[in-house]
């Protein structure tokens, strides 16, 4: 619905990491604490986004439920939990295994909050430091740093 997508608990725009998070959380959560999440749903629209950034979410729901007590599982359990799916529920359950108090509560939303802030790097360009720039003005710098072109692109 907020993502322009058939209703699902799992669209395709929403990463898999914080979408895990926020389904098993809320499934253990009381009607009164449940309405905190609304305000979550549209921060997760479109957050899905690359390997790198989604192993990055996973690693810290593994981290954060860690904080929050909970081991890691032994043998096949371990590779169970190192998946997106995995990693999010696992940080979800060692949070509701604490009730879950209010600070911890807090802890999830805000933890949600940062996950959804991940985002991939901008891809580095040769020609960064000319780019947005006026071509003369790049061009005046270059020479005055006694610098080639072809020396300050392959520094970048």
């Amino acid at each position: 619905m907020l993502a322009e997508e058939p209703f699902s608990d799992r669209p395709r725009h929403a990463s898999p990491v914080i979408g895990a998070l926020l389904r098993t959380y809320n499934d253990g959560l009381d009607d009164e604490r449940r309405q905190d999440l609304y305000s979550l749903a549209s921060l997760i629209v479109g957050s899905a986004s690359c390997r790198s950034v989604e192993r990055e979410r996973a690693s810290r729901c593994l981290e954060f439920a860690r904080t929050l007590g909970a081991g890691v599982p032994a043998g096949r359990g371990a590779i169970g939990i190192a998946s997106a799916e995995g990693s999010g529920s696992w940080a979800a359950l060692a949070a509701l295994a604490s009730g879950p108090t209010l600070e911890v509560h807090c802890r999830v939303l805000a933890f949600a909050r940062e996950l959804s802030g991940l985002v991939a790097p901008a891809p580095k360009s040769r020609w960064a430091r000319l780019i947005r720039r006026d071509p003369a003005e790049a061009i005046r710098q270059v020479l005055a740093d006694g610098e080639t072109l072809t020396e300050s692109a392959s520094r970048t």
